[in-house]
């Protein structure tokens, strides 16, 4: 006999009602406000709050209501001192906040569509030039009849292709690339490179 796959989602406020837990009525834009002072804040880390998917593990009750008592007594001042550091945060962005006007938003909004899109587009160029730079070479870009044959670039005329880092773990396949690789990993300031190919 052929099982159905019957695939249902259950909502957060829907397993809020299943248990018998109250959903706090907050303002709109309230929660995502405090959830962005939180990110800056860290005020719900483990080292302030404690690692709550052990600690949840380690609690043998049944109920909200215990649950509470017992991770209290655990953590008696996680509560306070996690929203102590968020409130202390939401201070500095109350600051921030008013010396946000139109020309500021204008601003931020220009550098989003026109220079992070450019960037993104163009990081290739910055690649080759700053490994050129490394080494005391020149970089000059592809032209296209070069990159339909995977070329992005070339260091002193060495040919070489710009892939993510996790083009390195797919480099053990059939396809193989006989050009000199530069790997890129995009982190949260700019983009770690990896060039020891043409070293």
């Amino acid at each position: 006999m052929v099982r159905l796959h019957m695939k249902i989602k259950i909502t957060n406020d829907e397993i809020r009602k299943y248990l018998d837990i109250e959903t706090p009525d907050f303002p709109k834009y309230i929660s995502p406000i405090l959830n962005l002072a939180n990110q800056y804040a860290q005020g719900t880390r483990p080292n302030v709050v404690g690692q709550m998917s052990k600690l949840i593990q380690e609690f043998e009750g049944k109920t909200i209501q215990e649950w509470e008592k017992w991770y209290l007594e655990k953590k008696p001042d996680a509560i306070k001192d996690a929203s102590e550091k968020i409130l202390k945060k939401l201070e500095e962005l109350k600051g921030v906040m008013d010396k946000i006007d139109r020309q500021m938003v204008e601003k931020w909004v220009r550098d989003l569509i026109i220079v992070k899109t450019f960037i993104g587009l163009r990081f290739h160029e910055a690649i080759l030039k700053k490994v050129a730079e490394i080494k005391g070479a020149v970089y000059s870009l592809a032209k296209p009849e070069e990159e339909s044959k995977g070329i992005d670039g070339f260091i002193d005329n060495i040919p070489v292709s710009i892939k993510p880092h996790t083009y390195e773990i797919m480099a053990s396949l059939p396809e193989q690339i006989h050009i000199k690789i530069i790997y890129y990993k995009k982190v949260d300031d700019g983009i770690e490179i990896d060039y020891g190919e043409i070293s």
